[in-house]
């Protein structure tokens, strides 16, 4: 089931958008049209492709690894809207691996690109042992000041 709740003044804990549902071949697609345009709409087109990729990848564990392939995904906004944290949700114990395999292998290495192209990610236990949340941040690059700007050349 999707929930989209509505965005609250001021920093808060509270997501943007919540779906729980069972994952299948299409949904990462689906998902990364509902995250470009809360992307869109917060200002921060600069970490759509990074962020699309990265939940691409966390679906595409969950399709692979969670039985049953039921999770919840997570969008929040950034305090001071300084980026973006997805987070995907499952009840499967085991923990996620950041593979090391070979080089023709066909898997493994989500986990490698979703730290090459996010700023923070991390896994998280859930506290009744049941499941974790796996996470990531993309953060929007600071607006260049002024000051910031490098001098002309001469």
């Amino acid at each position: 089931m999707n929930h989209v709740i509505a965005p609250r003044t001021g920093p808060s804990e509270e997501p943007v958008y919540r779906a729980d549902f069972a994952m299948g071949e299409h949904s990462a697609r689906h998902l990364r049209r509902i995250l470009r345009l809360y992307l869109k709409g917060w200002g921060l087109t600069a970490v759509a492709d990074a962020a699309e990729l990265a939940l691409t990848e966390l679906i595409a564990n969950v399709v692979r690894h969670v039985p049953g392939r039921r999770c919840q995904t997570f969008i929040f906004r950034l305090p001071g809207g300084e980026g973006v944290r997805v987070e995907v949700v499952d009840d499967c114990p085991r923990l996620p691996v950041v593979g090391e395999g070979d080089v023709l292998d066909e898997g493994g290495r989500g986990l490698v690109l979703v730290d090459a192209v996010t700023d923070k990610w991390g896994v998280e236990v859930r506290r009744d042992g049941g499941g974790k949340a796996v996470w990531f941040e993309c953060l929007a690059a600071a607006p260049l000041t002024r000051s910031a700007l490098p001098a002309p050349r001469p």
